[in-house]
């Protein structure tokens, strides 16, 4: 029986599974909906989509390097306990292995790829590790980086996969100094790399506040100007990677360093594990609470 697209929009929205998992269902059922039901029950696919309304705020970031090539992914898991599980750890290394070999543009593009055998897509892998391990997982996000023979990424893992940090270094082959620049980052974290890199409307918008600030202190309009300025200098110092006292020597910043490198920073990437995913506010006594009562 041939599967049609509404066939399979039927079989997702009783299932929630993903629609490669519902097209092959349907293809292995003959159509049979009920039956397709049932092969998604079996293979633990439909339980994982009973887990796609909770939140998963936790998880970790993760780092592979491969030759001049590397990825810093991001894999959200619902409690901290399922990262120190061996399996959720072998996933994020699978996962930034295949996307590091294929480099999809998005998220979305990547779920939908082939991974190992015919018919599993990297949405299927996601999906049989939410059934084995029991939490709902989800790719939130990735970003592949590249370099040459002669630049080094400093690519580094804070707390167990709280932070991760990835960035190349141009113009230098001294990987331990790229770490200490992408643990720096970890560490301080910098908006942009340099003054260069901050959008006008964020500069007017602080320039604005500090005039503000300087008027309410009773400071006079002649001076308020210059005031401005050097504070500018103060918020550049906050946000701008390369205008900021290193982490390791705070004396030193990370321009002057970089410099005596002969090294050239020009982009990175962090990851904070759960930032801007809005987390379950949980009262465990009373969860116990409430089971003693039953």
């Amino acid at each position: 029986m041939a599967v049609t697209a509404t066939m399979v929009k039927e079989l997702r929205a009783k299932t929630g599974a993903g629609m490669m998992d519902c097209k092959k269902a349907l293809q292995e059922t003959d159509g049979d909906m009920d039956q397709a039901i049932d092969y998604l029950r079996e293979k633990g696919i439909s339980k994982a989509a009973k887990k796609a309304d909770r939140i998963a705020a936790e998880g970790s970031a993760y780092t592979l390097t491969d030759g001049n090539h590397a990825v810093l992914i991001e894999v959200n898991c619902e409690t901290d306990f399922v990262t120190k599980n061996d399996q959720f750890k072998s996933l994020l290394k699978e996962l930034a292995t295949h996307i590091l070999a294929e480099k999809p543009a998005t998220v979305e593009e990547a779920l939908q790829q082939p991974m190992h055998g015919e018919g599993e897509t990297v949405e299927t892998f996601i999906n049989n590790n939410i059934a084995k391990i029991g939490e709902k997982l989800s790719l939130r996000r990735f970003a592949i980086a590249a370099k040459t023979d002669n630049d080094a990424f400093g690519a580094y893992i804070h707390m167990g996969g709280n932070i991760g940090v990835l960035t190349v270094l141009k113009d230098t082959t001294d990987e331990a100094f790229a770490k200490d620049i992408a643990m720096h980052i970890a560490a301080i974290n910098p908006r942009f790399v340099s003054r260069d890199a901050v959008d006008a409307d964020t500069v007017e918008k602080e320039r604005e506040v500090l005039k503000q600030q300087a008027l309410n202190e009773g400071k006079p309009e002649n001076i308020v100007e210059k005031m401005v300025e050097g504070r500018l200098g103060k918020f550049f110092e906050e946000i701008c990677l390369l205008e900021q006292g290193f982490v390791k020597d705070p004396d030193q910043k990370v321009k002057k360093l970089a410099s005596e490198k002969g090294a050239t920073i020009e982009a990175f990437t962090r990851y904070q594990v759960g930032e801007g995913i809005e987390k379950r506010q949980e009262n465990f006594a009373e969860e116990v609470m409430n089971q003693v009562k039953k």
